[in-house]
Parts: C-alpha cells; structure tokens; sequence
C-alpha cells in the first residue's frame, strides 16, 4: 500500500467538486428559452408542493478586491448600483412568477456573492420583502447570508433578522495579519468577535466561519492561531477549503504565487486543522464542512438526508435551485442553467424579458442516475448498485476502483462501494471515476481545482 503522501501527490489533479453533475464545463448547452421554461414547470410541478423550491441571489459588488477569491464579482465603491441591479433581480423573479403561475413555495432563501451586505439594509429589505410577498415560506425554511465582517452591521443582522434570516456565515479565511495582507482582505479579530456576537445578540442560531488552508503565508503555526482565535467564538459550523489556485482564470493570484506553501505543505495544514477540529468537538459532514453535533448539518448527515448543489451542503430536500442574478446557477432536476456573468449583459437580458441559454444543460435518463450515484458518495460515502450496473461500469473503471481498493481508500463489490475513512480525502477522485461526461471529453482540458 501506498505512503498517505504517495497517494496525496498521486491524486492531487484538477477535478469538479462535483456541486452538479455534468459539471459546468461539460454542459451540453442544448436548450433554448421554451424548453427552459419547461423544465422549471416540469419540475415544479413534480416536486414543488412537497419540498418548495431554494432560491440562490448573486450580489456581485465588493468595495475592495481580495487577490485570493474566485467568486464573479465586481469592485466599485459606488452604491448607487444597488438600485437597479435590485431592480433587475426582481424582474427576473417575476418572469419565473410568471412561468409558474402560482405563489411558490420557498424552502429557502441564501444571500451570496460578492458581499451580499455591500447592500445597504434597506436595499435587502426591498429585495426580499418584494420575493416573500410573492410567494409562501414554507415552515421549516432555511434564509441564511453571507456576510464580509468589516461591513456587517447590527442594521444589517436586525434587518435580515426581521425578514426570517436565522444563518450568517462569515468569510474569514485566517486570522494571521501577514496572510491577509497578502491576500488583501484585513479584518481584525475584534471585528469579527463583535459581529459574531451581535449575530448571536439577535437571535442567529447558526454561524458559519469560512476558512482556507493553502493561502501565502500560511504555516502550521498560522493555523493554530487561526483555530484558537474561533475557538473563542465557536462558530456552529466550519468550512475548512482548499485555496484553488486558477491564476489564468483570476490575475490577481499571481501577486502570491512564490508566497503559496507547497503542496504537501499544503495538505498539512489542513491535516492539523482537521486535528486541530476535532479537538474542538467538531464533527466531519462531507468535503471541507465540519458542524458541532447539535447543529441541522451535523444531524442530517447521521440521518443521511444531507444534500448537496451549487450551494454546497445543504439541510434542504428541495430538488429545485432557482439561481437569481449575474452568473446565478438554477437547477431544476431536469435540467442546469446559468445566467449571463457581465452584470450589463444579464440587466439587458432581463429587463428585455430574455433568458439568456448559451450555458444550459438538459438532464438525460442517464444523467441523472449518475448525478444520484455522485451525490450518494458525496453526502454519504456509500452507494448501491445492482449487478446489471456492476456489469455496466467496463473494465477501464472497475480497474481504477480496484487500483483505489488495493490503497485502502475504498471497498466496494457487485452490491455496492463504500468510501473509507482514509479514502476520504480523495472523495472527488473516486466521484471521477463515475463521470461519464468527463470520460467523453478527455482530450479537452478545463479549469478545474486541483483535489487536494
């Protein structure tokens, strides 16, 4: 068997993380504005009056730029956008008013970006009010935001508060003042500390601290002070990412590049942040999430009802993702689309009553049980299959799931596979090995992160 730093230099290759499959990429792109508009009915329909639909809304705008992020954003210090970019949003959410014909349920509501609170609080406020009186809150909805802690403001947490917002989630990154200069993005920790608490003052009862290992800078002893700095605030849930380094894809990263830790260096932060987790009680949910064991997350991992879309891991059951602004993914089931990423061209778009369906993908029968098989090992490490599927798989993948089962990383036989504990890091590897749209098109090559 393979050394765990053999198998971490072996895997270590540009993957999807596999938030849908097909991943973007590979998106057939094969729809147009009818059949669109289909496909959300369809799925409504099928689904929408037991589980409701999520909404995702993009807000684009940052006053300052940080050098690591590879979000779709823009950088202006002028509010005076929010007006008609809210505006737009709107819109685009009464053309799918439209398309249904009914107030829909919402089973949730999440607030991403950019930095959602650029928007002033009264800008939210508008914003939101304008969705819920349109439509019906389902009883156990999750509304949550993402929130930057320099410009968090208590006007900003009563505000969302008043509007059934119970989840913030802070980018923190690390608290080491050298790492964030370099990646330009200073926050004290008393900032953070203050609007932890004032969350926490409110009535928030869950906060989530994002974290990246792999950034400039970053040492072992970076990180330990980083996790004893959130010990004092114990957030509910912590998302501990791999800093995806696409310095084609996003120019501002080439301004650390000799700064960045190497890549076994790399995997050993996050091996002691792991270590460092667990000795804080927190629990492992899936890839880069851990939760404390009374958090929903948590619980719908030991109740295998964790599931997981462009959003990440999500408590939600609901099959609908309806994605509202620039660059905004929905995912209806049967189908993927995104929206036009320049903010221009997607106000345009809207406001002319167009769907933009350049990036769109209609799911096929085999699609779909794929996507069920990659979300079972992704949410729970484990999956069935009958013989007919075994059989199916071809020699070329039993021979790598073999290759993976000789390392200790998984077992699987005609019945099933189930990913071990120490096959845990390599969870987008083995998920790989299912992906038949990647497999047809592996002479192209495509901006994936890398695993590890």
């Amino acid at each position: 068997m393979e050394s765990k730093s053999l198998l971490l230099k072996k895997y270590n290759v540009p993957v999807p993380r596999y938030t849908s499959y097909p991943t973007v990429p590979l998106w057939a792109n094969d729809l147009d504005q009818d059949k669109w508009k289909k496909l959300v009915k369809l799925a409504y329909e099928d689904f929408g009056d037991s589980e409701g639909l999520t909404l995702y809304i993009h807000l684009p705008y940052c006053e300052s730029l940080c050098t690591y992020c590879g979000c779709n954003k823009r950088i202006t210090k002028n509010h005076t956008v929010e007006t008609s970019y809210i505006e737009t949003v709107i819109k685009e959410w009464q053309a799918y008013l439209a398309v249904l014909e009914k107030s829909p349920k919402l089973a949730g509501i999440h607030l991403g970006g950019g930095t959602p609170t650029f928007f002033s609080p009264e800008s939210l406020n508008w914003m939101i009010s304008s969705i819920l009186e349109t439509s019906i809150l389902m009883k156990n909805a999750e509304l949550s935001f993402e929130g930057h802690p320099n410009n968090t403001t208590r006007a900003h947490l009563q505000t969302l508060f008043d509007l059934g917002f119970r989840r913030v989630s802070y980018g923190i990154q690390d608290f080491d003042i050298d790492v964030q200069k370099a990646i330009h993005r200073i926050q004290p920790f008393e900032r953070v500390k203050e609007a932890t608490e004032t969350a926490r003052e409110i009535g928030y009862n869950s906060i989530n601290f994002d974290l990246i290992y792999g950034l400039p800078m970053q040492t072992s002893d970076t990180i330990k002070d980083t996790f004893e700095k959130v010990s004092l605030l114990k957030p509910d849930r912590i998302a501990y990412y791999s800093y995806a380094h696409l310095p084609t894809a996003f120019p501002a990263q080439k301004s650390f590049e000799k700064d960045l830790p190497l890549e076994t260096e790399k995997r050993e932060l996050y091996e002691k942040g792991k270590e460092i987790l667990a000795s804080m009680a927190y629990k492992e949910v899936g890839m880069d999430h851990f939760a404390l064991s009374n958090d929903p997350l948590y619980q719908a991992k030991n109740k295998k009802t964790l599931h997981r879309n462009f959003m990440g891991y999500t408590t939600s059951p609901s099959k609908i993702l309806i994605g509202l602004g620039n660059s905004a993914i929905s995912d209806v089931y049967y189908g993927y689309r995104q929206n036009a990423k320049d903010i221009e061209t997607y106000k345009k778009q809207t406001l002319d009553g167009l769907i933009d369906v350049k990036k769109a993908h209609s799911m096929s029968n085999e699609d779909v049980n794929i996507r069920n098989l990659i979300l079972e090992l992704i949410c729970n490490q484990v999956v069935a299959w009958d013989f007919s599927f075994y059989c199916k798989l071809g020699k070329t993948n039993l021979n790598k799931l073999n290759t993976f089962q000789k390392e200790g990383l998984l077992k699987f036989n005609t019945t099933g596979l189930r990913i071990l504990p120490a096959g845990f890091p390599f969870q987008r590897n083995i998920c790989n090995v299912f992906d038949k749209r990647m497999q047809e098109n592996e002479v192209k090559l495509f901006g994936f992160s890398k695993a590890i």
